[in-house]
């Protein structure tokens, strides 16, 4: 990415956080060399932004409540990095097992979660996280 690309990025994000949309009025190429680096996700075969790491742009099963609003994240791990990408060290996060179905309820205090026993599995090595990021 270069500096222009960069800057475009941190606009993409400054506005989904501003108003919890991506902007429509991004430039295609820059989209596309975006998602091809590893800065955000394209929905399949659109331009249609899908995931602004750790925030999914679309609803999913991990709700997090934080700064006075509701956003999605991407996956378990992503839930408590929307609590750090919006520098709130307070935040509460709605998701369920994936084993078992069971109904998860998670405080951020002071960038600690409570409960603090729960463990996060990964199904997908890292190494393979890109091959389909949207199921990993």
């Amino acid at each position: 990415m270069d500096d222009g690309d960069v800057e475009e990025r941190n606009r993409i994000y400054a506005e989904f956080v501003a108003t919890g949309r991506p902007p429509a009025d991004v430039d295609e190429a820059v989209l596309r060399r975006l998602h091809d680096g590893h800065a955000l996700v394209l929905e399949r075969n659109t331009l249609a932004i899908r995931m602004l790491n750790p925030f999914s742009c679309v609803p999913s099963a991990w709700r997090v409540e934080a700064r006075g609003r509701t956003w999605y994240a991407n996956c378990a791990w992503d839930a408590f990095g929307v609590c750090a990408a919006l520098h709130s060290d307070g935040g509460h996060i709605s998701a369920s097992c994936a084993d078992c179905g069971e109904a998860l309820e998670i405080e951020v205090r002071n960038q600690r979660p409570q409960p603090d026993d729960l463990l996060f599995h990964v199904l997908v090595p890292a190494a393979h996280w890109w091959d389909d990021i949207v199921f990993t």
